[in-house]
């Protein structure tokens, strides 16, 4: 009898397993775009479009044959690494639409908004006004990217072809240009970051390091347009916006569903001991 529970109690695991990665590690087709008032609560524009609408209305980013790089943390020597020397994370080439696009969608945004990407699992970011509607070249445009022509040969797989074949996308690239790498590479570097974008929406790993590889959120399923700049807790998981009313529901996280397989375990080992 305990050989069988066992088997029951794996089995459920790897239920809750499977379940866990389908909430947290799923490809986006579409986009909900939002603008809220400076309230930050009231909606006063939206939409919605998926990757076909994208790519056959607006312009495109990127030619699905040049790769684009970020950068993630330097431990060793200059936490910087202003020279980009190491720790390339290869994005694949990719094809997205400009974030700036987007936002004209539900009526564009003005000096002194905010404009936040989030993903399925409720991390964002966000960027201001002149990051998205007037970059420096070595930043580049953002790109949200539905299309991948080409694997990276190291590190993370993305997956090749339209979303979600895809399996990163959709996701955040920087199509920076390749002005200041040595070796002519699209590289959004760690100094680039600090040279173009503000203290509060750059990225550090464990709080210390600087990591563009931190920006490029992926599973993105909102865009949001908040006037007067994000007023919300910028560390903490945000909420799925719902309705008109601009209320917000908590996105539903993983623990949640290994709870319940737990929960459904347990009770499955009852049932077997009272059957014993």
């Amino acid at each position: 009898m305990h050989a069988e529970i066992r088997r029951i109690l794996l089995a459920l695991l790897c239920v809750s397993v499977v379940l866990i990665a389908a909430v947290s590690a799923a490809p986006t087709t579409e986009l909900r775009i939002v603008k809220i008032g400076d309230d930050g609560k009231t909606i006063l524009n939206e939409t919605t479009v998926d990757y076909r609408w994208m790519e056959e209305n607006l312009p495109v980013l990127g030619d699905g044959v040049t790769r684009y790089y970020h950068q993630g943390p330097v431990f060793e020597g200059d936490k910087w690494d202003p020279n980009e020397t190491t720790n390339f994370k290869d994005r694949g080439a990719v094809k997205g639409t400009n974030l700036r696009d987007l936002v004209e969608l539900v009526g564009g945004a003005n000096p002194g908004d905010e404009i936040m990407v989030k993903a399925v699992d409720g991390y964002h970011v966000e960027f201001p006004y002149e990051n998205i509607y007037e970059p420096d070249p070595r930043q580049g445009p953002i790109g949200i990217c539905w299309y991948n022509g080409a694997d990276p040969e190291v590190g993370e797989r993305q997956g090749v072809g339209y979303v979600p074949d895809y399996y990163t996308g959709m996701r955040i690239v920087f199509f920076a240009d390749n002005s200041t790498n040595p070796e002519g590479l699209h590289v959004y570097g760690n100094w680039d970051m600090h040279e173009t974008l503000p203290a509060a929406a750059q990225h550090f790993y464990d709080g210390l390091y600087p990591s563009t590889s931190g920006l490029t959120v992926k599973w993105v399923d909102e865009i949001r347009v908040y006037t007067g700049g994000y007023q919300g807790e910028r560390g903490a998981l945000a909420g799925s916006l719902t309705t008109p009313a601009g209320t917000v529901k908590p996105t539903e996280a993983p623990l949640s569903l290994l709870v319940t397989a737990l929960a459904v375990a347990g009770a499955a080992i009852l049932c077997a001991r009272r059957g014993a």
